[in-house]
């Protein structure tokens, strides 16, 4: 097998009409969408474009995801982009990848135009009317290899540029096949999928799909103002599996959402991206009584999530859930500063080996080499390993346990502290929702930022009961929400801004 296609090609044939792709109000049944995926894939081969970019600038639909295929049966990789995010980032993106042809729907068209020459830009809907070419797709498919990129997401880099994390064909069938069995998705499995298609994270959904034969919503952003309508949602539509953002999960289940509504068809619950606190963990277990609880691990550069742990027990408040283990066919090591193997218990850098590390950035030589490294321990031949910048250690049960990140390691009046470890102690005060530690390294001073029912006053007696003096913040400040990124993580940087 060398294309995520061949998943789409096996599914189409048996489950024919049945939806792959709904947002409430368009639709694309397996059938509909492999024949827009290879019409959009003819249209685009006859322009002779190869190997290279192809912007897909669409709104959140299903129509956008059959832009995706479209764009990898012409053998091109495909670059999701929204009208929603910021026009800078666009303009330095879109710049970067000097596209060829950029895909648009009716609602980015007039943006596109503003960014881009007049000669790149594409309407979907001339993409999708053309003629299927078997022939042409056949004379693709003979020519690529696993081993061709399938797509590029841009994420946000430390210096404000995004980076343009390029994935493969090889990582993604990998990916597929590890994911799907461990969170048990199969032809009967629903899901709602919380994210922008602008970021990695919707892969675990559409991989399902066109692997498994499932059926995923694409639910708009907007319902996340209110939880309430969030969980009316997923009863409406039935759904039993949720692979969400743990922030995601918090917002409905720390706003009291479960007070007048719980799901009804929840049987698997799958939470990454940032750690979950176990007080909303325990929220959602006894709303959705019985249903599997999987914490998921992994950063862009290695194909999503690369470790998961299956929640089997309780935990304390401020016990860390592991992150687990590691996906079949992916490895791991644990460094520390001077290169050597951390030992067991010990901390060290998260480094990432196997088919499942991406190509590296896009057009960024530097950054690649810089996070793609040779792996230290191994002077005997290549072997590429991604550093993640973040923290872990192995348990007694040799699970992998996220400690933090390295930037969140941060040294106090002498002391070193990790954030997350304050951040932990927060979200086991009562009334706190969730809680997000900043250090200004100039004022030498903590600060904190949480959401939730509960004063200042009583999180900073419950901060001191708990916590040595170098790790109290010298300011907290209440928010009635935290900000979020568009992939649903904390947004750090819009905390630092403010003044408190």
């Amino acid at each position: 097998m060398k294309s995520i296609l061949e998943f789409l090609e096996k599914t189409a044939p048996r489950y024919g009409d049945k939806t792959a792709f709904s947002d409430g109000e368009s639709s694309l049944s397996f059938d509909e969408l492999l024949h827009l995926a290879k019409a959009g894939g003819s249209f685009i081969a006859s322009r002779r474009l190869c190997r290279e970019p192809v912007a897909v600038f669409m709104e959140k639909s299903p129509e956008t995801i059959g832009a995706f295929f479209a764009v990898m049966y012409a053998g091109c990789c495909y670059v999701p982009l929204s009208a929603s995010m910021p026009l800078y980032r666009l303009k330095i993106i879109l710049g970067r990848l000097n596209a060829r042809m950029v895909i648009c729907d009716e609602g980015s068209e007039e943006l596109a135009r503003q960014l881009v020459p007049e000669e790149c830009i594409v309407p979907a809907a001339e993409v999708f009317s053309a003629s299927v070419d078997e022939d042409a797709l056949s004379e693709v498919r003979a020519k690529s290899i696993d081993t061709d990129p399938a797509y590029i997401v841009f994420t946000s880099g430390s210096t404000g540029i995004p980076k343009g994390v390029t994935g493969c064909h090889r990582a993604l069938i990998d990916y597929a096949n590890a994911l799907c069995p461990v969170i048990g998705a199969d032809e009967d499995s629903v899901f709602a999928m919380q994210v922008p298609l602008y970021v990695d994270a919707c892969m675990k959904e559409i991989l399902s799909v066109i692997k498994c034969g499932s059926t995923a919503y694409l639910m708009p952003q907007s319902l996340f103002v209110s939880p309430l309508r969030v969980v009316e949602y997923l009863n409406e539509h039935k759904v039993n599996t949720l692979c969400w953002v743990a922030s995601a999960l918090t917002i409905v289940s720390g706003l009291g959402a479960f007070e007048d509504v719980r799901p009804k068809c929840i049987c698997t619950v799958c939470f990454g991206s940032e750690v979950f606190p176990v007080k909303q963990l325990r929220l959602w277990q006894d709303a959705c009584k019985g249903a599997k609880f999987i914490n998921l691990y992994g950063p862009t550069e290695a194909t999503g999530m690369s470790f998961y742990y299956v929640v089997d027990r309780e935990f304390s408040d401020t016990e860390p859930i592991p992150v687990g283990r590691p996906f079949d066919n992916t490895g791991f090591l644990l460094l520390r500063e001077d290169n050597t193997e951390a030992p067991h218990g010990e901390t060290g850098e998260i480094c990432i080996r196997g088919t499942a590390l991406t190509l590296g950035y896009y057009d960024d030589p530097e950054r690649t080499a810089a996070a793609f490294t040779q792996n230290p321990l191994n002077p005997h031949y290549p072997e590429l390993i991604y550093r993640t910048g973040d923290l872990g250690r192995l348990n007694d049960d040799g699970d992998l346990i996220f400690v933090s990140r390295k930037d969140h390691q941060i040294k106090n009046m002498g002391h070193r502290v990790e954030l997350g470890e304050i951040e932990a102690c927060a979200d086991g005060c009562e009334g706190v929702v969730s809680a997000c530690c900043l250090f200004n390294k100039e004022k030498g001073k903590l600060y904190m930022f949480y959401m939730g029912t509960a004063d200042e006053k009583t999180l900073r007696k419950h901060l001191r009961e708990q916590l040595p003096r170098y790790m109290l913040p010298a300011k907290i400040r209440r928010l009635d929400a935290l900000p979020l990124l568009q992939n649903g993580k904390i947004d750090r940087n819009s905390l630092k801004d403010m003044e408190i």
